[in-house]
């Protein structure tokens, strides 16, 4: 009987696997070997595919003439520098011994890529192929992977998906990057007073690139617009003569019976457009300009008073772009560092796999969660919550929940805590053992109940002489009874979610034009609560007064690192309600694997600047005029929805649904139309205009 080969991404990952299997192992170069097994690694991509010039020397020279390169057959060669462990690999995976070959790199598309293109250059036949695939690197999980091994055929799909990528990316680049610069690069130089200009184009790269820069250019477009908001000052009659009235803030609404509603004069229905229309209305409530009450004012009373109860259920968990978003409000870490950060919680058995879109769990996994809970009775931060969620047994019915489904679950589940491996956390940064906490509490919430609030929401009634039917003001005021999910937070994110004033708990900002979210709630005490629910239709009110209060609307806000990544992932719309974005999650932009690199590209060439205290992204004066060249050659490429398309067309590969030849025929189509259109232009004098219009922006 023949040796089982291992081959994992990494040699700390071989490592793993040896342990697990429990062979006695001699260390070798490049590899462990017992009398059973050998295991063996990749030093990450062994092998990359060949530039123009392995094909013919001609194509070393950058020349129109040479464009559209479109091979027949694609080549490949050993990355220098890796030669040794290649040839290694490849010796191991070729011995007469070895029968069988259990493929362990990282569970995903580019894991599969990097094994099955040092099979094809070893030219491995006859063997026995075995796929491994795994969601973490503890010991279980890695003997369930290998125990369970599917035959490395079922994922033939994944890899033609993978190396369609590979050529995607090839093709666009190559071709792309050398026409723009052959037609453009002395443009944008001269412009820039540069050496040399090479323009650097890329189907997910110029896309994010040209997001930055539409944002920029919409925020210094921006007018700014006042609007005059109106508010009332309202007192609940006093329970008894030693108590103070209690008082609060009341807005007016040009609701459906007022006298201005739909009326051109608005800005929305909360506010006018010019503070004469806003006096205008104080004086026929019998309101004067200082915000007195006059003779000719009728009162205020309860118009509506509506009681309810609101529960807010815990967050879904964590994928790689919820936990990237995150990090960058709350830690002020780039995307690419809290990948590396999640990386190495994996690879020290802490996590889960990193690289994933979901935010649910398995079926299988929420049947075995209560080993999770368990394990984190160890994590000081965690103990009490989670054996409380143990005793009171709330983790039983998380299978029925919405944060267990398959159908929103592709290659993995949610980034979850393992509930081992807690010796390696004093390696750890204390960045990384803050991010570590921060997986943790959003992972053991979900077994908590929801939060419950009690709302109350008033419409007042104010009369005067002149608008004898009224004019109505609103306010909404909501108590945490019930703390629910909000205990497993840290008391000072705890506290301000109890202060109940938006979305999770958090203050709700001003929106992109300007005012308020139509509904803002007032905290207030259980006892003013209770003096609230006291009132019916008809109560009186003391009005104290009114008053104007002057806002401006607001340009959009610029992309931060994590919130740029949420747009990535939603095809470049930036959705800021949480709940939505699970909901219409659908192909984005790159994957979750590739999007902090390629954020990382952009500032790397200059094209994109972030600034490392505030994490906020603004574009370069080249990465502009690298945007106007896209827009006056090849503007496709700035179009979001066609580049999630493009990545849209991958999955389906993956999932069988789409041919290779189909999507091969319709990509080398794509690139040899736009490289022999841009061949053809003769645009160059107009981007001048262009590039002066940036550069105003930028002079010092």
């Amino acid at each position: 009987m023949g040796k089982s080969l291992f081959i994992a991404e990494k040699p700390s990952v071989a490592q793993e696997f040896a342990k697990a299997l429990k062979y006695n192992m001699s260390r070798r170069d490049g590899y462990l070997e017992s009398n059973e097994a050998i295991v063996t690694w990749c030093v990450g991509h062994l092998v990359t595919m060949s530039y123009p010039e392995a094909y013919d020397i001609k194509y070393k020279k950058w020349t129109l003439e040479t464009l559209p390169f479109l091979p027949e057959t694609y080549q490949y060669e050993v990355i220098p520098g890796v030669e040794k462990q290649f040839k290694i690999v490849s010796g191991l995976l070729n011995r007469q011994d070895v029968d069988t070959i259990y493929v362990c790199t990282d569970s995903g598309r580019e894991g599969e890529y990097i094994y099955r293109l040092v099979e094809q250059q070893a030219n491995v036949q006859g063997k026995n192929r075995k796929r491994v695939w795994i969601d973490s690197q503890t010991e279980e999980e890695i003997l369930r992977g290998i125990r369970e091994a599917k035959d490395l055929s079922a994922y033939d799909n994944l890899s033609d998906a993978a190396y369609l990528r590979a050529k995607e990316d090839y093709l666009m680049g190559i071709n792309f990057s050398r026409v723009l610069t052959l037609k453009y690069g002395n443009n944008v130089k001269n412009y820039l007073r540069k050496d040399r200009a090479v323009i650097s184009v890329g189907r997910v790269m110029t896309c994010v690139l040209g997001m930055v820069v539409n944002r920029e250019r919409e925020i210094r477009a921006f007018v700014k617009t006042p609007f005059y908001r109106v508010l009332g000052e309202f007192a609940l009659p006093a329970s008894d003569a030693e108590s103070p009235a209690r008082t609060f803030e009341g807005e007016w609404r040009a609701a459906e019976g007022s006298a201005w509603f739909q009326s051109p004069k608005l800005y929305k229905e909360n506010g006018f457009k010019e503070k004469k229309d806003a006096l205008e209305l104080m004086a026929k409530l019998g309101v004067m300009a200082n915000g007195q009450i006059t003779q000719e004012c009728l009162g205020a009373s309860v118009d509506k008073c509506e009681k309810k109860k609101e529960q807010k259920n815990p967050p879904l968990l964590y994928n790689l772009a919820e936990l990237q978003n995150d990090c960058s409000k709350m830690f002020k870490i780039s995307p690419d560092e809290t990948l590396r950060i999640a990386q190495e919680l994996y690879e020290k058995k802490l996590t889960t796999y990193p690289r994933t879109d979901a935010r649910v769990l398995s079926t299988a996994v929420s049947k075995e969660i209560h080993k999770n809970i368990g394990g984190l009775r160890q994590f000081g931060p965690a103990a009490p919550f989670a054996e409380f969620i143990l005793q009171q047994g709330f983790h039983k019915n998380i299978g029925k929940s919405r944060y267990v489904n398959d159908k929103q679950i592709t290659d993995h589940y949610a980034i979850i805590p393992t509930g081992q491996g807690f010796s390696a956390l004093r390696s750890l940064s204390p960045t990384a053992q803050k991010v570590y906490e921060v997986i943790v509490r959003r992972f053991l919430r979900i077994f908590y109940p929801p939060a419950v609030y009690q709302k109350v929401g008033l419409t007042i009634l104010v009369r005067g002489n002149l608008l004898p039917e009224g004019e109505r003001f609103f306010a909404s005021f909501k108590v945490l009874m019930q703390e629910g999910y909000l205990a497993v937070m840290p008391p000072p994110a705890r506290n301000e979610s109890a202060s109940a004033q938006g979305k999770d708990g958090g203050e709700q900002q001003d929106n992109q034009n300007g005012s308020k979210a139509e509904e803002e709630d007032i905290k207030c005490d259980a006892a003013f609560l209770e003096a609230l629910q006291k009132l019916k239709k008809g109560s009186k009110l003391d009005l104290n007064g009114m008053s104007i209060k002057e806002g401006e609307t607001s340009p959009p806000k610029r992309y931060n690192s994590g919130t740029l990544i949420l747009a990535m992932e939603n095809a470049g719309q930036l959705i800021e309600d949480e709940e939505l974005r699970a909901m219409i999650k659908g192909s984005g932009i790159g994957t979750s694997a590739t999007r902090a690199e390629i954020l990382k590209k952009l500032v790397n060439i200059e094209y994109l600047q972030l600034n490392k205290k505030t994490q906020i992204i603004t574009p370069t004066l080249m990465g502009e005029m690298i945007n106007d060249v896209v827009a006056n050659s090849i503007k496709p490429l700035l179009n979001p929805a066609l580049t999630a398309s493009w990545e849209k067309g991958l999955t389906g590969v993956a999932d069988g649904s789409i041919t290779s030849e189909e999507y091969m025929q319709k990509l080398t189509d794509f690139v040899g139309r736009r490289t022999f259109a841009v061949k053809q232009l003769t645009n160059q004098p107009v981007l001048f205009h262009q590039f002066d219009e940036a550069a105003q922006f930028y002079k010092k």
